[in-house]
């Protein structure tokens, strides 16, 4: 019998390694068992929509695996080609999203979106940032750096990582208890429909917005927003809770 040469063991495990961590948008067995449901399978945007529309907006391609806005001639206005993904509504779940942007770039992920007419995507529904936190024009305050709820509740630690490079984050809303998890770290907590939750509406930007003063809905869609600038998606993983 051959020997096997310790640098044939090590070029093997060089060679296998990248395979197995390149594998995206899938869900092992014991996520499957766990519950958890793919949103995206990186190849078609099956489930989803433009928020008020039937069709996918154009500006909306798949890359790499990844859903990806491209940036257009006017990057860092909201054109409105928000995105939902219509095939369920959620109340109490557990979300994780991988995403990255470009410099200076700006978007956000939603839950419970509601549709309703002459409305965005942002009129009702609590938005976590995804940001380039240090060339970004919106990186003044701490409440809008990435993996906050915007304008509410900052993200602390600040642990968002440079443009170009992955994120992950992992909301989970049980009973009104909502917090993020970004990179590895719980970095916002806060409780919906509560006194709490009156009071830092009544601190933001949406201290008059019906749909916040009002609300948020008791469940509704998950949204990812245009602003603009390119963003990378995948991995969207959701469970009910």
């Amino acid at each position: 019998m051959k020997k096997i040469s310790l640098l044939s063991l090590l070029l093997t495990a060089l060679f296998f390694t990248p395979l197995v961590a390149q594998t995206h948008n899938t869900l092992s067995n014991q996520e499957k068992k766990a519950g958890w449901v793919l949103l995206f399978d990186g190849k078609s945007f099956d489930g989803w929509r433009k928020y008020n529309g039937t069709e996918m907006p154009a500006e909306w391609i798949i890359e790499d695996g990844a859903m990806k806005y491209q940036r257009g001639e006017k990057a860092g206005r909201m054109l409105g080609n928000d995105l939902v993904y219509a095939r369920k509504k959620y109340s109490d779940f557990e979300l994780t999203v991988d995403w990255k942007i470009e410099e200076k770039g700006n978007s956000g992920l939603f839950y419970y979106v509601v549709e309703a007419t002459d409305q965005r995507i942002y009129s009702s529904a609590p938005e976590v940032q995804m940001l380039d936190n240090w060339q970004a024009s919106d990186n003044k305050l701490a409440n809008h750096l990435s993996g906050s709820l915007y304008d509410m509740v900052p993200a602390l630690p600040s642990n968002g990582k440079p443009a170009g490079e992955w994120n992950t984050i992992v909301i989970r809303i049980k009973d009104g208890k909502a917090t993020h998890t970004q990179n590895g770290v719980k970095v916002c907590e806060y409780s919906i429909w509560t006194p709490e939750w009156k009071e830092l509406v009544a601190n933001s930007k949406f201290k008059e917005w019906p749909g916040f003063v009002n609300g948020p809905a008791k469940e509704g869609y998950i949204g990812i927003q245009d602003h603009g600038y390119n963003v990378w998606i995948r991995n969207i993983k959701i469970r009910e809770l």
